[in-house]
């Protein structure tokens, strides 16, 4: 996994490039940079896809941080599939832009089209997830979250949510995981096993642990699924809260009450997760902001310019128990 404490600048080298995957979305904004009269920065950013309301406001972050920064942006949607993502990153590579970002659907799988980008002497730069390389000098910096530290904070906070329900006993915890190999899928259920064996090794469990692909229909799926297997469960952990709010849909369709029968505890900080929770429904909820937009227009500007950057740019986040959902409802903006 990535080192994220050096300080780098943006890489360089020389050279070439195909074409974009038809089945790729793509979309070109540009917004010239405001009297200035000076060449935009072109930025081509490659989406993973828009599998979640907190991946639509991440793609609308930034491309409305972009239109305000007065840079080109190609934008190209995956849909959820790295093979249009490494397609999409050699177009932009022939295209000759400025600088590449992208969001990667797993983390391996990038050392050829990265070691493609570092020749062209175009940066690279990671947003939201991280990657696995052979060599850290093919991107500069990552602007995302610690998604190791969000299933720490999730664990965290299922202690206090079953401190505040009064729960003794066992705990059977069911696990939505978000999408296999990626790395908020990876690095949320390590964080919180972490916890739950250092800390709760004879009294919690996960008893059940599957892949609902950060989608409401994969979450709504899996937990119907888990229901059958294991009508015992009384903790859901979801990696993501669309996950949390299909699962919902699976609970009560089998005659139990979510926030209630079984516990809920989720991660992202949704709009919609926050009214399931105004309504008792999910018990908590671990933020990871979406609104990466200007974070990444910053560093973006301080790359073409040659500055040096850290290596990971963290996002400022905060945790909400279900007596603070409806004071924090109307602040939530995605």
């Amino acid at each position: 996994m990535l080192s994220r404490r050096n300080f780098l600048t943006a890489a360089v080298g020389v050279a070439a490039a195909t074409g974009l995957a038809a089945c790729a979305k793509e979309d070109d904004s540009s917004a010239a940079a405001a009297g200035s009269g000076s060449k935009a920065i072109t930025l081509g950013f490659s989406q993973v896809g828009s599998e979640s309301g907190w991946r639509t406001a991440n793609s609308d972050s930034v491309k409305s941080a972009a239109k305000e920064a007065g840079y080109t942006l190609k934008f190209s949607d995956a849909q959820q599939k790295q093979e249009n993502q490494i397609s999409a990153i050699r177009n932009y590579i022939a295209q000759k832009v400025d600088v590449i970002a992208f969001s990667p659907v797993v983390v391996t799988g990038w050392d050829a089209v990265l070691k493609e980008a570092k020749a062209a002497k175009i940066p690279v730069v990671l947003t939201d997830r991280s990657v696995e390389t052979s060599d850290d000098s093919l991107y500069v910096t990552l602007v995302g979250s610690d998604f190791t530290d969000e299933g720490r904070r999730a664990a965290k906070i299922l202690e206090k949510v079953l401190e505040k329900a009064g729960h003794k006993g066992a705990v059977k915890i069911a696990q939505l995981e978000g999408t296999t190999g990626a790395a908020p899928a990876i690095e949320r259920a390590k964080g919180f096993k972490e916890v739950m064996e250092a800390d709760h090794a004879d009294d919690w469990k996960v008893v059940v642990s599957q892949t609902g692909d950060f989608t409401r229909a994969g979450g709504k799926q899996v937990m119907a699924a888990f229901l059958q297997s294991n009508p015992d469960i009384n903790v859901l952990f979801a990696h993501n809260d669309d996950m949390a709010i299909g699962a919902i849909q699976s609970i009560e369709a089998a005659g139990k009450k979510p926030g209630k029968d079984i516990l809920i505890v989720s991660i992202d900080g949704v709009k919609d997760g926050f009214v399931a929770m105004s309504e008792g429904k999910i018990n908590a909820i671990v933020e990871c902001n979406p609104l990466l937009g200007p974070q990444l227009m910053e560093v973006v500007k301080k790359v073409k310019d040659g500055e040096t950057v850290e290596r990971w740019i963290k996002t400022k986040e905060s945790d909400f128990m279900q007596d603070q959902a409806k004071d924090a409802l109307p602040t939530r903006k995605y």
